[in-house]
């Protein structure tokens, strides 16, 4: 089978195109990614209005330091469960190398062997079985026909063919 190739100037013009829409895809993606961000600060922090007397300044204070620590909680909380599956995933990634090197595989090598000399080998002294198939066969003898006989000694070919198209002639008819 023939394959078809590319020419270099084709091949480079699908690798140009192909990196050209690769740009655009990542340019997209970040531009999602800078909304989505945009979009959560503006959920999660509101714009700042400060106060001017000092009793409001100090609410405000309170307010925001019970906001960083619920924020504080929460980024403990992710730490914790972060670690936790690192750890697991580092030691079933311990149990797994335990488990590879425990059991070696050994290189088995090509042994020619009879079925009476596999069994003796695995069996030890108690194989008495005789595993010659061929002696408890059943003798037949063969009789050989007379027109099989003839088919094999047929001597010139194109009698033969003489012979068959007479047959093919008595058939037609």
């Amino acid at each position: 089978m023939t394959e078809k190739r590319m020419s270099s100037s084709r091949k480079h013009s699908m690798k140009s195109c192909m990196l050209s829409v690769a740009k655009d895809l990542l340019e997209a993606e970040a531009n999602v990614k800078a909304q989505e961000r945009a979009k959560y600060l503006a959920e999660k922090v509101p714009p700042l209005q400060l106060p001017h007397s000092k009793d409001d300044l100090a609410e405000l204070c309170k307010k925001l330091h019970e906001q960083i620590n619920v924020s504080e909680e929460e980024r403990y909380c992710m730490e914790f469960k972060v670690n936790m599956v690192l750890n697991e995933v580092r030691d079933l990634n311990i149990k797994i190398v335990d488990l590879r090197g425990k059991f070696k595989r050994p290189k088995l090598k090509k042994v020619r062997m009879s079925a009476d000399a596999m069994l003796k080998a695995l069996l030890g002294s108690k194989h008495t079985v005789n595993m010659d198939l061929r002696a408890n066969l059943k003798q037949v003898k063969k009789e050989v026909k007379e027109e099989d006989k003839q088919l094999r000694d047929v001597g010139d070919w194109r009698k033969n063919i003489e012979d068959k198209s007479d047959r093919k002639k008595m058939f037609d008819s």
